[in-house]
């Protein structure tokens, strides 16, 4: 008995003893973060793990908390050194560019280690022989939040399976409105999959081993971000050969900073308020031009060309708009009023005045009856929606030139200063028509090409948005300029041809008393070169009724004639 209580007591203070040193372990690991963890694989700069040893006295560790660092990171790459200096895989000319990294952290029955799967882009990787400019990398691996660092390696998942990476992906607004853009303004997806193919990583996946060492901080989030602290990722890509013929390409370093969702919604709103606004000026600049022109003279002096060509770009538009609702869920019902709003510009006001032009520019086919105008509606509907229909399949073929197939829709103006030259027209558009639609037009442009924190994804071209802005404003002051010195002010006069002259003198003896049948006063024939005009067909009128008649209609009021432009 005596021998057993002796055991007892023994195996007790063994236990004791060993808690006392299991815990002193645990606090010394917790104490000296990158020594204590043990490398994941062996050798020499294994996983960055130098890198990392060197940087750790850097890194704020923050409180013992499981920081959640699903989401989407933006942040640039580039080689250690000048530039890959491997010759393994040649394929990246360059030596920096953008990245965006997605991931997914799901929690394990590990204590303190998630698993983690995401994908890698690599923007500006040019490769000169097939032209791919990007490269794609699925990864997976962990993330031991207590020591903020995120191991991973080249996901061996085969392309096509959904897991829950490709569920939150599918499910980011960020994610899902940057393909987006990239299809509408950059690349549709049958060159995004022959891209794949033939993209450099695609290779190195067969031959090489990608292994990602990253270390994660916090980062103090300010007004401008919501108020919502987000995470700074740090690390170092190396890719050894599976043969250990040395690495496949140089050491890479990647830093991004995760992507706030909520700055991301704000902007998206405030994207749609300034589409929004800007609807409802278009909407009162039409209704103060068709105000302006509610003649038929005045609605035939505009250009049915330069009002098709303005509402099938707010069809395109209103498409565009409610195709990104349908796309991101929860920001359906901001697109969906930017949509609302352009379909009541170009299918009720702009449509409206098609028909009014159209209506005026046939006189003649007024009084044949509702079958005759059933039958113009039914050809002035079925072209314009033909031609928006063609122009969808012309820029899904030439997505390439999408910027110069946008300089040449925002030529609208061209058909009104040919048709004001052909015509003699005076003054057909209001001067803050023109002045309004030109800044109105040039908004949303404007934001996706040359704001730099565009929520679209799409890099500025400040020369691209100089030139629209140069071509525009060079077309409206050409209008302006008609407006007030006349509609062939920059033609040469020898080249014009000859204009009907209403101050022509004629034989008629002032003494004559001769009424003028539009106001019915007498009008005085000795003051015939300014006050009094002639049609071709010798009637006499004063030169502000007639002025003012032809703006109504261009047509003799004593004999119905047709009358030259004035």
């Amino acid at each position: 008995m005596v021998k057993l209580g002796f055991l007892g007591l023994g195996f007790g203070n063994y236990c004791v003893l060993s808690r006392i040193i299991f815990g002193l372990f645990f606090v010394l690991a917790a104490c000296n973060s990158v020594v204590g963890l043990r490398p994941l694989r062996e050798g020499y700069k294994s996983w960055g793990d130098e890198w990392l040893s060197e940087r750790k006295d850097n890194t704020e560790l923050g409180p013992f908390s499981s920081w959640n660092i699903t989401g989407t990171y933006r942040g640039s790459w580039k080689f250690m050194e000048s530039k890959n200096s491997s010759l393994r895989f040649p394929d990246f000319s360059k030596s920096n560019g953008h990245s965006v990294i997605e991931l997914f952290s799901t929690q394990t029955k590990v204590s303190g280690v998630h698993y983690v799967q995401g994908l890698i882009i690599f923007h500006d990787v040019i490769d000169n022989e097939h032209e791919v400019r990007s490269a794609q990398l699925r990864v997976e691996g962990v993330y031991i939040w207590p020591f903020r660092q995120l191991r991973l390696v080249a996901s061996s998942g085969k392309e096509g399976q959904l897991g829950q990476e490709d569920d939150y992906i599918l499910s980011n607004p960020y994610h899902l409105l940057r393909v987006f853009s990239s299809q509408v303004f950059q690349e549709v997806p049958r060159d995004k999959i022959w891209k794949r193919k033939h993209s450099p990583i695609h290779e190195m996946e067969k031959h090489c081993n990608i292994e990602i060492a990253a270390q994660i901080s916090r980062v103090v989030a300010s007004q401008n971000d919501g108020n919502r602290d987000h995470y700074h990722l740090e690390g170092l890509m190396e890719s050894p050969s599976a043969d250990d013929d040395g690495d496949c390409f140089s050491p890479m370093q990647l830093n991004s900073t995760s992507v706030n969702i909520e700055v991301y919604y704000s902007k998206a709103v405030n994207y749609t308020l300034m589409v929004t606004f800007v609807s409802f000026l278009q909407v009162l600049l039409l209704i103060r031009q068709m105000e302006h022109s509610n003649t038929q003279s005045g609605a035939a002096k505009v250009s049915i060309l330069m009002i098709g060509q303005q509402a099938i770009m707010d069809a395109y538009l209103c498409l565009l708009h409610l195709t990104a609702g349908i796309l991101v869920e929860s920001l359906f019902n901001a697109f969906a009023t930017a949509a609302f709003f352009k379909f009541v510009v170009f299918s009720i006001f702009e449509m409206r005045y098609l028909l009014a032009i159209w209506k005026a520019s046939r006189p003649a086919n007024n009084g044949e009856g509702w079958e005759a105008m059933r039958r113009e509606l039914s050809v002035l509907y079925s072209r314009f929606y033909g031609i928006l229909l063609g122009g969808i399949l012309i820029m899904y073929e030439f997505h390439k030139f999408l910027r110069p197939v946008l300089l040449l829709m925002h030529s609208f103006w061209i058909p009104q200063i040919v048709t004001n030259v052909l015509r003699d027209s005076r003054k057909p558009l209001h001067p803050h028509y023109i002045l309004g639609m030109t800044i109105t037009r040039l908004a949303i442009p404007l934001y996706i090409f040359g704001c730099p924190h565009n929520f679209m994804r799409i890099d500025p071209d400040k020369s691209w948005c100089i030139c629209l802005c140069v071509f525009m404003g060079l077309q409206a002051s050409i209008l302006l300029l008609q407006h007030y010195l006349g509609s062939r002010w920059f033609i040469p006069r020898q080249i014009l041809p000859e204009k009907y002259s209403y101050y022509r003198r004629i034989d008629q003896d002032p003494n004559h008393a001769i009424d003028c049948v539009i106001c019915m006063t007498t009008i005085d024939l000795s003051q015939l070169s300014n006050n009094c005009m002639v049609t071709p067909c010798d009637h006499f009128f004063h030169a502000a009724c007639l002025q003012r008649w032809m703006d109504i209609k261009m047509e003799c009021p004593t004999c119905r004639r047709p009358l030259p432009p004035a």
